[in-house]
Protein backbone atom coordinates (compact mmCIF):
# COMPACT_ATOMS: atom_id res chain seq x y z
CA UNK A 1 0.00 0.00 0.00
CA UNK A 2 1.12 3.36 -0.78
CA UNK A 3 0.69 6.25 1.50
CA UNK A 4 1.35 9.88 -0.32
CA UNK A 5 2.25 13.00 2.04
CA UNK A 6 -0.37 15.06 3.46
CA UNK A 7 -3.10 12.05 2.41
CA UNK A 8 -4.14 10.58 5.52
CA UNK A 9 -5.16 6.55 6.30
CA UNK A 10 -9.07 6.27 4.78
CA UNK A 11 -9.40 4.27 7.74
CA UNK A 12 -8.07 1.61 10.42
CA UNK A 13 -7.38 -0.93 8.17
CA UNK A 14 -4.61 1.40 5.97
CA UNK A 15 -3.65 2.53 9.40
CA UNK A 16 -2.96 -1.34 10.80
CA UNK A 17 -1.11 -1.66 7.60
CA UNK A 18 1.38 1.07 7.69
CA UNK A 19 1.86 -0.01 12.01
CA UNK A 20 2.24 -3.79 10.43
CA UNK A 21 4.77 -2.73 8.08
CA UNK A 22 6.99 -0.57 10.40
CA UNK A 23 7.08 -3.89 12.37
CA UNK A 24 7.70 -6.67 10.04
CA UNK A 25 10.50 -3.92 8.38
CA UNK A 26 12.17 -3.77 11.62
CA UNK A 27 11.24 -0.22 12.54
CA UNK A 28 9.14 -1.01 15.63
CA UNK A 29 10.61 -4.19 17.14
CA UNK A 30 8.90 -6.54 19.42
CA UNK A 31 8.88 -5.52 23.33
CA UNK A 32 8.70 -1.98 22.08
CA UNK A 33 5.44 0.16 22.97
CA UNK A 34 3.37 0.91 19.02
CA UNK A 35 2.22 4.64 19.41
CA UNK A 36 -0.48 5.85 21.61
CA UNK A 37 -4.26 6.44 19.77
CA UNK A 38 -3.60 10.54 20.27
CA UNK A 39 -0.13 9.99 18.33
CA UNK A 40 -1.73 8.42 15.83
CA UNK A 41 -4.97 10.14 15.80
CA UNK A 42 -2.42 13.59 15.43
CA UNK A 43 0.31 11.86 13.21
CA UNK A 44 -1.78 10.56 10.75
CA UNK A 45 -4.85 13.15 10.85
CA UNK A 46 -7.76 10.53 11.63
CA UNK A 47 -9.97 10.08 14.76
CA UNK A 48 -8.63 8.42 18.09
CA UNK A 49 -11.99 6.02 17.21
CA UNK A 50 -10.10 5.14 14.06
CA UNK A 51 -6.70 4.86 15.41
CA UNK A 52 -7.90 2.54 18.48
CA UNK A 53 -9.72 0.05 15.92
CA UNK A 54 -6.25 -0.49 13.83
CA UNK A 55 -4.37 -0.94 17.39
CA UNK A 56 -7.54 -3.63 18.18
CA UNK A 57 -6.76 -5.26 14.78
CA UNK A 58 -3.27 -5.41 15.22
CA UNK A 59 -3.76 -6.92 18.99
CA UNK A 60 -6.41 -9.86 17.39
CA UNK A 61 -3.91 -10.44 14.95
CA UNK A 62 -1.53 -11.40 17.88
CA UNK A 63 0.80 -8.61 16.47
CA UNK A 64 0.59 -6.68 19.51
CA UNK A 65 -0.54 -6.84 22.93
CA UNK A 66 -1.50 -4.34 26.02
CA UNK A 67 0.71 -4.20 29.12
CA UNK A 68 -1.06 -2.57 31.57
CA UNK A 69 0.61 0.48 32.68
CA UNK A 70 2.41 0.62 29.93
CA UNK A 71 0.87 0.71 26.54
CA UNK A 72 0.89 -1.22 24.19
CA UNK A 73 3.48 -3.30 22.65
CA UNK A 74 4.91 -5.51 19.82
CA UNK A 75 4.71 -9.28 20.52
CA UNK A 76 8.04 -11.85 20.34
CA UNK A 77 6.98 -13.67 16.98
CA UNK A 78 6.05 -17.64 17.92
CA UNK A 79 6.75 -20.65 16.02
CA UNK A 80 4.17 -22.13 16.48
CA UNK A 81 4.28 -25.53 18.27
CA UNK A 82 2.32 -27.97 15.76
CA UNK A 83 0.53 -30.98 17.53
CA UNK A 84 -0.25 -34.33 16.03
CA UNK A 85 -3.93 -35.82 16.96
CA UNK A 86 -5.06 -38.86 17.47
CA UNK A 87 -6.91 -40.41 14.01
CA UNK A 88 -10.71 -40.00 14.98
CA UNK A 89 -9.82 -36.63 17.05
CA UNK A 90 -11.72 -33.28 16.85
CA UNK A 91 -10.78 -30.07 17.46
CA UNK A 92 -13.00 -27.12 18.39
CA UNK A 93 -12.59 -23.67 19.79
CA UNK A 94 -13.84 -21.29 22.39
CA UNK A 95 -13.04 -17.70 24.34
CA UNK A 96 -10.81 -18.74 27.14
CA UNK A 97 -12.19 -18.51 30.83
CA UNK A 98 -10.43 -16.00 33.27
CA UNK A 99 -7.86 -18.72 34.59
CA UNK A 100 -7.51 -20.24 31.11
CA UNK A 101 -6.62 -17.10 29.50
CA UNK A 102 -3.78 -16.88 32.57
CA UNK A 103 -2.65 -20.62 32.15
CA UNK A 104 -2.63 -20.42 28.33
CA UNK A 105 -1.91 -16.93 27.59
CA UNK A 106 -3.45 -16.89 24.05
CA UNK A 107 -3.15 -13.49 22.23
CA UNK A 108 -6.36 -11.23 22.78
CA UNK A 109 -9.23 -12.10 20.55
CA UNK A 110 -7.83 -16.03 20.01
CA UNK A 111 -9.56 -18.73 21.25
CA UNK A 112 -8.39 -22.14 22.83
CA UNK A 113 -8.51 -25.22 20.09
CA UNK A 114 -9.67 -27.60 22.22
CA UNK A 115 -9.04 -31.57 21.04
CA UNK A 116 -10.60 -34.20 21.86
CA UNK A 117 -9.24 -37.99 21.89
CA UNK A 118 -11.62 -40.73 20.67
CA UNK A 119 -11.63 -41.94 23.86
CA UNK A 120 -13.44 -38.38 25.46
CA UNK A 121 -10.30 -36.79 26.76
CA UNK A 122 -9.63 -33.07 26.12
CA UNK A 123 -6.11 -31.23 26.16
CA UNK A 124 -6.31 -27.00 25.64
CA UNK A 125 -4.07 -25.34 23.03
CA UNK A 126 -3.83 -21.28 22.76
CA UNK A 127 -4.95 -21.17 18.83
CA UNK A 128 -2.23 -18.39 18.33
CA UNK A 129 0.83 -20.27 18.64
CA UNK A 130 -0.66 -24.12 17.70
CA UNK A 131 -1.02 -26.34 14.05
CA UNK A 132 -2.87 -29.04 15.39
CA UNK A 133 -2.74 -32.31 12.72
CA UNK A 134 -5.34 -34.78 12.62
CA UNK A 135 -4.08 -37.76 10.79
CA UNK A 136 -7.15 -39.03 8.94
CA UNK A 137 -8.76 -42.47 9.93
CA UNK A 138 -6.97 -45.43 8.75
CA UNK A 139 -9.00 -48.16 6.62
CA UNK A 140 -9.99 -50.87 8.32
CA UNK A 141 -9.25 -54.37 6.08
Amino acid sequence: MVIFPGQPPVGYHELADILREQITSGQIRPGQRLPSELTLAQTYGVAGKTARAALIQLRQEGIATVVRGYGVVVREPVEPEVIVAEPGSTVTSRPPTPQERETYAPAEGWPLLIVTSPDGLQDLYPADRTVVRVPADRPTE
